[in-house]
């Protein structure tokens, strides 16, 4: 009888540090989505904010605070959605991306673009000088500044797995990569022919360098890849990835 008695005891206390074990674990999460949710919150109104205070006057300040909102709009979506703190950091990143185009917009019509943002690059360096190439009889363009010829900016990172350079552009050859997950054959001519030898600009960005070779990762930066369905019970979404990098940069000042 003693030794039952013994076992009913430990099996209680087992029981009991498991679930007392349990409920921290859920406590600690809670308190992390709760600190995560607000964080992903704060940045997705500054970007709001700007969203609605600027205005763009030529093509390219126009087109960036374009490519903004629809940050902004998909950074909304995700907060919505968001279950999990992951997806709440994924949100912020997609919200920091906003700010990027909102600085390019801010830039291009000649004002202060404000405090610099962390680097969301992920190595993909950014154009250093102008360049025109011809691919396939198209002409393109590549500049460092915004213009006429190059109202179309890219705060740089990785597209389906290859590195696409902070830039202006002639066009936002990048996006077909976006929405398909992988690159045709004849964006590898095209960024051979205006990246390589380009100061700032990894070897890679020219060289066919695609990630280990996996050309269906849409898991990049970009301009958001699919920001508004998180995939069920998937806690990380595809919005792109910023990798790691500390949000608190106290007030944007914009």
């Amino acid at each position: 009888m003693g030794a039952l008695i013994l076992i009913v005891v430990a099996a209680i206390v087992i029981i009991g540090a498991v679930w007392w074990s349990r409920r921290q674990n859920l406590a600690h999460q809670q308190r992390e989505l709760d600190d995560s949710r607000a964080e992903a919150r704060r940045w997705v109104e500054r970007l709001g904010g700007q969203v609605l205070n600027i205005d763009g006057t030529d093509d390219a300040s126009k087109q960036a605070m374009a490519d903004a909102a629809e940050r902004h709009g998909a950074s909304v979506s995700q907060l919505d959605q968001a279950s999990s703190a992951e997806q709440c950091r994924l949100t912020t990143q997609t919200a920091m991306e906003g700010l990027y185009y909102v600085r390019a917009a801010r830039t291009a019509m000649g004002l202060d673009p404000g405090p610099e943002l962390p680097d969301l690059s992920h190595g993909a360096g950014k154009v250093t000088e102008h360049r025109e190439v011809e691919v396939d009889g198209k002409q393109q363009v590549a500049s460092p500044t915004p213009g006429d010829a190059t109202p179309h900016y890219y705060p740089g990172g990785r597209v389906a797995g290859r590195p696409v350079p902070e830039g202006w552009y002639s066009e936002p050859w990048w996006k077909p990569a976006l929405v398909a997950g992988a690159w045709g054959a004849g964006s590898f001519l095209l960024m051979s022919a205006m990246f390589s030898g380009m100061a700032g600009v990894p070897e890679a960005a020219a060289a066919g360098d695609v990630g280990g070779g996996d050309l269906g990762d849409p898991g990049a930066l970009g301009d958001g890849g699919d920001p508004g369905d998180f995939g069920g019970d998937d806690p990380g979404g595809d919005f792109g990835d910023f990798g790691d990098f500390d949000f608190d940069l106290g007030d944007f000042g914009f």
